[in-house]
This record gives structure tokens, sequence and C-alpha cells, in this order.
């Protein structure tokens, strides 16, 4: 009967706490005992089964998908956002809500941001921003060459300084083409003081926001002239390419494709990113699934934002 008595006071230290909603110092001067032991017995009421946790997730959250997301990828966190279509916009405005929210909690003072400028759905996330109040993020820098095409080339630019300002960061610009003619080429504009100072950065940054994108390039990006030849997409296809990362190119298992290619880019490289503390990728849509997935394996990502539909299928 030891055993049942001790149960039945734990029991009644349990009602106390958890239904009647009393402090640990009115239990104990109520039954007589020390809040040491009150303690002790709240936690022996979760090891023994009388009080039990749930967790229930309200409408419109997927914990479900985002737990196969997590242990499908070995992704340390996944968001995955309700949306009512599966369609290329109405996703990309989801997601960029969703990211806009968790970044304005988790950002801390003094905070690098990386982000790449030719990603459509990281603009929906700066839309979506407000302006921080207090101490903000030192640095807001650009992690692929924004220069390209005079109609669509203010995107880039835009996207980086809006997000400094809402930010309360100074904007740290990287003003040339993200693809170059040549590795001469490229070379050359590096060696420009302004670039140089930008680049210097890469290995500084805390937090970086990434989009995915396909090995066919997005309307955004086609339009700025930052792409490659479609001999040279089809050569990288033909390589084993599903994606890419700021022009930064790998297959569906997580594995670099490494091309002379990579010599005219100018941005962060995979081994940058990998290197970064904390790598936010927002992506989503149908005609990007097998692109997510290869940069989910790459191992560089710490938490994926994505759409219900996108998770179901990734995780099918």
């Amino acid at each position: 009967m030891g055993r049942i008595n001790e149960l039945r006071l734990i029991s009644r230290v349990a009602q106390m706490y958890h239904v009647e909603h009393k402090r640990q110092a009115e239990i104990a001067e109520h039954l007589r005992l020390s809040q040491a032991t009150v303690s002790r017995m709240l936690k022996r009421a979760e090891t023994e089964g009388i009080v039990r946790t749930s967790v229930i997730p309200p409408a419109g959250t997927y914990s479900d998908l985002e737990q196969a997301l997590r242990e499908r990828f070995g992704l340390p966190e996944a968001v995955v956002v309700d949306c009512s279509e599966d369609r290329d916009g109405a996703i990309m405005a989801r997601i960029g809500e969703s990211a806009a929210h968790l970044l304005e909690i988790t950002l801390s003072p003094g905070e690098i941001i990386g982000v790449s400028s030719w990603s459509q759905t990281i603009f929906k996330m700066v839309e979506n921003i407000h302006p921080q109040k207090g101490a903000g993020a030192r640095y807001v820098v650009q992690t692929l060459g924004g220069m390209g095409d005079p109609s669509v080339q203010t995107h880039a630019t835009q996207l980086t300084a809006r997000l400094a300002k809402l930010t309360g960061a100074e904007p740290k610009l990287l003003s040339v083409q993200g693809v170059t003619s040549s590795r001469e080429a490229k070379l050359l504009m590096m060696a420009d003081p302004f670039v140089r100072d930008t680049m210097d950065l890469f290995g500084a940054i805390t937090l970086a926001i990434v989009g995915i994108g396909a090995v066919e390039p997005s309307e955004l990006l086609a339009r700025s002239g930052n792409i490659f030849s479609a001999r040279e997409l089809a050569d990288l296809a033909e390589a084993g390419a599903v994606g890419d990362i700021s022009l930064r190119f790998f297959d569906r298992q997580g594995r670099m494709v490494k091309t002379p290619l990579d010599d005219r880019v100018i941005g962060m490289s995979l081994e940058e990113l990998a290197k970064v503390d904390r790598v936010i990728a927002l992506a989503g849509g149908k005609a990007k699934t097998d692109a997510i997935a290869g940069a989910l394996r790459l191992g560089v990502i710490d938490m994926l934002v994505t759409d219900r539909f996108t998770a179901e299928r990734l995780t099918a």
C-alpha cells in the first residue's frame, strides 16, 4: 500500500498545480510539504504517467508534415504553411508571409544577413516584414551578383536595400553581374574594391536566406540575364543537376554538380553557405520538388519554409 499512498499524494499535488493552478509554494504550505518535495512530485507525476502533455495543432498548421520532413531529410526545422491552391503565385505569397513573421521574431541584434537577390519568394518575404524597433541587424549582404537587364535589375538592389532598411541594417550590395561572360571577366570584376568589400563579408554572415531554383530558371532570373545558355543548362541537366542555390548546382542526392560554369558566377558558394550558422530556405511549387529534395540533402539548410502541397510531395 505504500506505493499507492505515494501515488495518491503525487496525484493530489499534480491536480492542485495543473487543474487548480496553485503555485508550488501554495501547495507546499497547504499540504505541509517542502517546496523541493512538491517540485520532485510534479516531475514524478510525469514519469508515472499521471500527467500527460498533449499538443493539439491548431487548424491550418501541419505538424505531421513538418515532422515527416525533419525525419526524411535530417532537417533541423521545417515550417509548412497552409495554401488554398497548388499554384506558384499563391505559394510564394504564403511562404513569404510566414518567413517574414519568422524573421521578425528570431532576428538577433547585430545579425549579418545574407540574402539571395533574384528570388521572388524572398521578395514576397521582404514585402511582409514590419520595420524593426530597437537594435537591429548590422548588415544585409547581397550574396549573388545583382546587375543584369536594366528593366529588372532594380529588383535585386531594391530587395537588399529594403530588407536592410526594415531591419535597421546597412546594405552591402554586389553591384556586378551574377553570371559573367568568362572567368577572366569575373576576376576583373572581383578586383573592384566595393565588390571585394561585400564578398569579404560572406564569411561573417550569421543568417542566410536563400531560394531554391530548378535547373530551368525562373521567369525573373531569365529576364535578368543572369543565366547560362540553353546548351549549358542542358549540359547541367545531363550531369545530373536538378536545382541550384544562387546558381550553385546540385543533384537529387544532394551532391554538388561542379562544372567550369562555377568559374563565371559571382556569388556565395555552397561551401561558404555550409559555414553559416543559420540557413533558411524559402521554396515551394511542383516544378521545384526535385530541386528542394536535392537541396535538403546537401546538409546546408537549417530550416525549410514551404507549402503543404510541396511538403506532401517531398514526403510521399
